[in-house]
């Protein structure tokens, strides 16, 4: 078969569908696979442009990253792909203890020929820029924009909270000694004018083999194609690694073209839903409450987080009977962690972590109970563990659910789960009304 262009490894699951759904959208055929895929199961996928790999690094120690990362660095030397893309949030929340990114580029870099990395800094489709290499985020689809140390939600994330704006201190921080910047001054002058800029960034060698990288300001969606047309030019002489969001792909789409006639470039619609859906909510940002209100279609379901983060079997048995129940009767049923407005008990000091495998415990005793045809998880560590804890191996891209949300079809060996539909986004993802596309859709 001829080799993908592009492979890439999505640090978590919900933004390993985003990128899915990028590619999907600039005509290019795409599959996400839940875990490295052997020879077999390539066979049988058939010629792909790009071939992804979720996982769940953003949660994981330096140490467990490189175990992680070491069969996806494997794949991509024996494809015979041009760029390796490791798919960062577009917040690029990280630390390093967790979810390293200078970690991940120390695990992958031997599987590319070139000796820098690029890095691509903003993601302007949902409101996430780099100006001068400083990071800016939109608070919510549409919201207003803050430098992403004063953002009201990433600046207090409960695990990688994010205290530095400049992305090249940020990624200083966790080894990637050397970052250049190309101003975004630059990009607007197009391809050629940015090929040069990017010649005289890589003219001095880089202080550490290994460490060095050159950032991208991305500013507005048209300098995405002058990025990729400078990118895959690099990655045509040698292989190349990129770092950042779906961004990354989007930029290459350009150079690439759409390559199949029989795959459809540009959004796709949502049909309402056959039967009743499952959402199942663990993330606890205001932009997912502001969802929950919304989801009008929905019987609720509060989840008691503290239990279920200590892995408490009676409270998970109670909430999936009660959740089957609703289902079972034809309900839409909205699973959620976030306390109501009822409850005295608020959700504090909670092993994120142990919650989201939780979730993804209980997603699965409730399908095991009631069969659906639709499914949504919100929350980037709920949306990882929800799919770990499925039999399947991989998804496809079905419809746009809009801002970084993209609804998946589920391949499985399981009859019962093929060809099921997911929506995964994360907390800081989608529209006020997402939930109630996913029952109604958006034709």
């Amino acid at each position: 078969m001829p080799a993908p262009a592009i492979v890439y490894y999505g640090d978590d699951f919900t933004g390993a569908t985003d990128t899915l759904g990028t590619a999907a959208r600039a005509g290019l055929r795409a599959m996400l696979f839940l875990k490295t895929p052997d020879a077999a199961r390539l066979a049988r996928t058939g010629p792909l442009d790009v071939l992804g790999i979720a996982g769940a690094a953003r949660a994981m120690a330096p140490e467990a990253m490189q175990a992680e990362l070491a069969p996806v660095a494997a794949l991509f030397r024996s494809l015979g792909a041009r760029v390796l893309h490791y798919k960062t949030c577009s917040t690029f929340d990280s630390a390093p203890h967790i979810g390293s990114i200078g970690a991940a580029v120390r695990a992958l870099r031997t599987a590319v020929e070139q000796p820098w990395t690029a890095i691509v800094g903003g993601q302007p489709n949902l409101g996430r820029y780099c100006l001068f290499g400083n990071l800016f985020a939109a608070a919510g689809a549409g919201g207003e924009v803050f430098r992403i140390d004063r953002h009201p939600t990433m600046s207090r994330h409960p695990v990688t909270p994010m205290d530095e704006p400049d992305l090249r201190a940020h990624l200083g921080r966790q080894g990637l000694a050397d970052v250049r910047s190309i101003p975004f001054t630059a990009t607007v002058r197009g391809p050629d004018a940015l090929g040069n800029a990017l010649q005289c960034a890589l003219q001095a060698p880089f202080s550490e083999a290994g460490t060095g990288a050159v950032l991208f300001d991305v500013a507005e969606a048209p300098q995405l194609a002058s990025i990729g047309q400078v990118l895959w030019a690099q990655a045509l002489r040698a292989t190349l690694l990129a770092v950042g969001p779906s961004s990354v792909v989007d930029a290459l789409a350009t150079a690439l073209g759409p390559r199949h006639a029989d795959v459809q470039a540009g959004p796709h619609r949502v049909a309402p839903a056959r039967g009743p859906v499952l959402v199942l909510a663990g993330s606890l940002s205001p932009v997912t409450a502001r969802q929950v209100a919304g989801a009008r279609s929905f019987d609720t379901v509060w989840l008691d987080a503290p239990l279920l983060a200590r892995q408490d079997a009676a409270t998970l048995n109670r909430h999936a009977q009660d959740i089957a129940r609703g289902l079972a009767g034809g309900r839409n049923v909205l699973a959620c962690t976030r306390p109501s407005e009822q409850q005295l008990r608020p959700i504090t000091e909670l092993d994120a972590q142990a919650l989201a495998r939780a979730g993804g415990d209980l997603l699965a005793k409730v399908l095991a109970m009631v069969p659906l045809r639709r499914v949504g998880i919100a929350g980037g560590d709920t949306s990882s563990h929800g799919v770990q804890a499925l039999d399947a191996w991989g998804l496809s891209y079905v419809a746009d659910m809009g801002a970084g949300a993209s609804l998946c079809r589920v391949h499985s060996d399981d009859a019962a789960l093929d060809g099921m539909e997911i929506m995964l986004k994360g907390g800081q993802m989608g529209s006020d009304d997402v939930f109630e596309h996913l029952v109604h859709g958006t034709a």
